[in-house]
């Protein structure tokens, strides 16, 4: 059972760290003392969960109220204890209740009390629901024609349509400045100095902007993954579409060097037109329905492991047949690949993850996005580029934010440190180094990786021991150094993907994703 102190009458005070230097009309949220219970439901073994009040609207703080969940997985060592760290897995939308249950085993969680929380909009924190539109009229292929384009445009609109419709008066509020605000809220309820902090993916961005709005309460931060600081949102979708396709071309280099073991071809131009092919056939004559836009984001979903690029070699020969049972099996491979992506989208908040995109302006003119839409279907299928280059539902945004997203800069908080791969294909490697140089901050370069998400991953002992070394005794990596990224597949192993066992291999993925700090979110497309 979660439980709060109201904020009506008498509030039960905080240790005195609360509400320092906090505006007069916001001293009642950080003076709230949690009631602590254990968390329940899954993945919150161990943990500890609570409920907090925060305003709405930080404008008004006397005006409405939600509230925010939090849980905890206390420090083990406590006579070596040096405060809280804040967690954040992504999304935009992701939980973050369990996340601390997943760090506990590791060294910060001897010496930290990490502290995770659902995002305002998300989870057992005040929801934002939006009705989700009527697309069954609507057909959005992975590659649309020009006639086509326009079928994008009316699924943005439905879907802006949609969350007008149900998100009450809660969606304007729902930004990433006011979940920075939050956090802080969070910390002075725990009756904390300082926070220190952790976030993958979109949670770098989050804590970009909780430095730059409480830089005199934030002490050591780790950025894994990032967000560039100025492709906020637009161009963080046109990035990942140019990223998956990059990471593409590295595994057709690597189908090409195992010709002998995979016969996909011997260069990687015959690999990618063994691709092409299987696309125009799936495109033609569908196996079992799975057609050419199911190929393309089952491509665009198996590419970005590349310790598992045996099992897209397995899905793109076994459609070579025709419609066989190879074939067969590597479309209900294939199906299982996109429906857990979907479900991962729908659970970690698909409002939250549509409007925060909305607190950044798109652009108005729908004839660039369709000049977009014609240049990334034919550059970036397998990034799906025709879809992430395509009208957002923010395009058609139905309110006004209160304000802009926040100027991100470190003034006044210690060096931190960014992760990123080489390759990563959610957030592209340019962002890593662009926010490292934004906040002066040291970069920990994993090395020719696709993968994101690295500290404490099982692949990644070099990133988490850097890593450890600054959160618990404060030693910083050198300004720029490198870890080595993950083995490519061993097809010589007994374990080895065939394409007789596709399926199974698909949903040990899928499983070790779960498994790990920020499983990877799907592209922001329509669900067809």
């Amino acid at each position: 059972m979660l439980g709060a102190a109201a904020l009506t009458g008498v509030l039960v005070s905080a240790p005195p760290a609360a509400a320092d230097a906090v505006a007069p009309d916001l001293a009642r949220f950080y003076d709230q003392e949690p009631t602590w219970n254990p968390c329940t439901g899954p993945g919150l073994d161990g943990l500890e969960c609570a409920k907090i009040v925060v305003p709405m609207d930080y404008g008004n703080p006397r005006g409405e109220k939600i509230r925010v969940a939090i849980s905890r997985h206390k420090a083990t060592d406590r006579d070596h204890r040096r405060g809280i760290l804040l967690v954040n897995p992504g999304g935009p939308g992701g939980s973050g209740l369990g996340l601390p249950s997943y760090l506990g085993s590791q060294k910060i969680g001897e010496v930290y009390d990490l502290i995770g929380f659902d995002p305002r909009g998300v989870g057992q924190s005040t929801q934002l629901r939006c009705t989700e539109p009527d697309l069954d009229d609507l057909d959005l292929p992975t590659r649309p024609t020009s006639a086509e384009l326009h079928n994008y445009t009316e699924w943005a609109r439905r879907t802006e349509e949609g969350c007008d419709r149900t998100a009450g008066s809660l969606r304007p509020h729902i930004t990433t400045a006011n979940t920075a605000r939050d956090m802080d809220v969070i910390r002075g309820v725990l009756g904390e100095k300082k926070a220190n902090y952790l976030g993958y993916s979109y949670g770098t961005y989050l804590g970009a902007v909780y430095g730059s709005l409480f830089p005199e309460r934030l002490d050591r931060s780790v950025l894994d993954s990032s967000i560039h600081p100025d492709r906020v949102w637009r161009g963080t979708w046109l990035a990942m579409a140019r990223a998956h396709t990059e990471n593409v071309e590295r595994f057709t280099e690597w189908a090409a060097d195992h010709d002998a073991e995979l016969g996909l071809g011997n260069t990687p131009e015959a690999v990618f037109q063994t691709m092409e092919d299987v696309a125009q056939r799936l495109h033609e004559n569908p196996v079992d329905g799975f057609d050419r836009s199911s190929f393309d984001q089952t491509v665009f979903a198996l590419n970005r492991n590349q310790g598992g690029w045996d099992v897209l070699a397995g899905v793109i020969s076994s459609f070579r047949e025709g419609d066989s049972a190879e074939a067969k099996e590597a479309a209900r491979a294939g199906s299982l690949r996109i429906a857990a992506d979907r479900a991962r989208l729908a659970d970690g908040g698909s409002s939250t993850f549509t409007t925060i995109r909305c607190e950044a302006d798109w652009p108005k003119g729908i004839g660039g996005y369709y000049a977009d839409m014609r240049e990334y279907t034919g550059k970036y299928a397998y990034g799906l580029g025709g879809a992430l280059s395509a009208p957002d539902p923010c395009t058609f945004r139905s309110y006004t934010p209160d304000e802009k997203p926040v100027e991100l800069k470190r003034d006044g908080y210690p060096t931190g440190i960014v992760v990123q791969g080489h390759y990563d294909t959610q957030t592209a490697w340019a962002g890593g180094p662009a926010m490292a140089k934004r906040l002066r901050d040291s970069l920990i370069i994993v090395e020719n990786d696709s993968n994101h998400g690295y500290y404490g991953g099982p692949d990644y002992d070099c990133v988490t021991e850097q890593i450890d070394d600054y959160l618990i005794d404060g030693i910083l990596p050198g300004s720029a150094t490198t870890c080595p990224g993950k083995p490519l597949p061993d097809l010589t192993a007994a374990d080895a993907a065939d394409e007789d066992n596709l399926t199974e291999k698909v949903q040990e993925q899928i499983d070790e994703e779960e498994e790990q700090p920020a499983p990877a979110v799907p592209a922001p497309v329509p669900a067809t």
